[in-house]
């Protein structure tokens, strides 16, 4: 996708770019539809307990979600793949068949002390709501001299 500045949060190059996309794809992109431009769209909140996100994710279903927790860094994926195929209603002959596929990532620091089972992951209406802990801050240790030896 080609980046262009944008005046007041919209693309100078929207208009054109849906042309080509209806030219290419038809009416709309077949994996994502006419949600491409919103996909992953993120909201976090500090709340009491901790934090809470929500991630749009519309027209993905649980399985084509993953989530990995890695070194801190919370990974969020989706994938889709999309068959589409025509038939011949009188001979039932295929006549044009087409896949898709695409997938979407983002990453966000979390906190090295968490750990999986302090995630928690809901999908409800395309949003994936997530709830963590607030990362418990270390204490610092008193100092301490180091003798030395010889």
């Amino acid at each position: 996708m080609l980046y262009m500045p944008s005046v007041f949060g919209e693309s100078l190059m929207d208009d054109w770019f849906d042309g080509v996309e209806k030219s290419f794809f038809g009416k709309k992109n077949p994996v994502y539809g006419h949600n491409a431009p919103n996909m992953m769209k993120t909201d976090v909140r500090e709340v009491e307990e901790g934090y809470e996100m929500d991630v749009e994710l519309p027209g993905f279903t649980k399985d084509d979600i993953h989530i990995a927790l890695d070194q801190g860094y919370l990974k969020i994926e989706a994938q889709k793949n999309v068959d589409k195929e025509e038939k011949d209603e009188k001979s039932g002959k295929v006549i044009r068949r087409e896949r898709y596929s695409g997938s979407l990532a983002r990453t966000f620091y979390v906190g090295q002390n968490l750990t999986e089972e302090d995630i928690h992951a809901k999908l409800t209406d395309g949003v994936l709501h997530l709830t963590f802990p607030k990362e418990e801050k270390r204490a610092i240790p008193e100092k301490k001299t180091i003798a030395i030896e010889g």
